[in-house]
């Protein structure tokens, strides 16, 4: 990634369709997010694609709403979101032994300000985050054994 990007790996023993399933389901975030920010999702589609457009609810003290729209997309390899800000977030899936690399990222580089990003210091509160979403990624795997 770029100088506007964080990102972290992990191995998580699961093949790629089954990573890509959970990651590309909008109701699945709410299980998978490491921010605990987002509590719900608002959109029907099970499985995004390319352009698809979905809500969730979050919180950071009170409650409010974030419609994403899918910018990057590669069945079972890639995908990638942002909202109105225009930062995304990015899931690449690498099959390797043992499972499915998985690096997630928060990309910055898109965004409408990026100096406002790094003021308020969200590149390094982010990139905990993005270790907290592989724990909770790696520990929904470890848990589902018909995955």
């Amino acid at each position: 990634m770029g100088e506007h990007s964080v990102s972290r790996s992990r191995v998580i023993p699961a093949d790629p369709a089954a990573v890509f399933k959970v990651v590309s389901d909008p109701s699945m975030h709410p299980v998978i997010d490491g921010s605990g920010h987002v509590t719900g999702s608002r959109t029907a589609a099970s499985q995004l694609k390319l352009g698809d457009k979905f809500t969730t609810s979050n919180k950071i003290g009170v409650p409010y709403l974030i419609s994403n729209t899918v910018k990057e997309f590669e069945q079972d390899k890639l995908i990638a979101w942002s909202h109105a800000g225009g930062w995304r977030w990015r899931f690449e899936l690498e099959e390797v032994e043992g499972g499915t690399n998985v690096t997630e990222s928060f990309d910055w580089s898109t965004a409408k300000s990026r100096t406002y990003i790094e003021v308020l210091g969200w590149p390094a509160r982010n990139a905990g985050n993005l270790e907290k979403t592989l724990d909770r990624l790696e520990a929904y795997f470890a848990h589902r054994a018909d995955l």
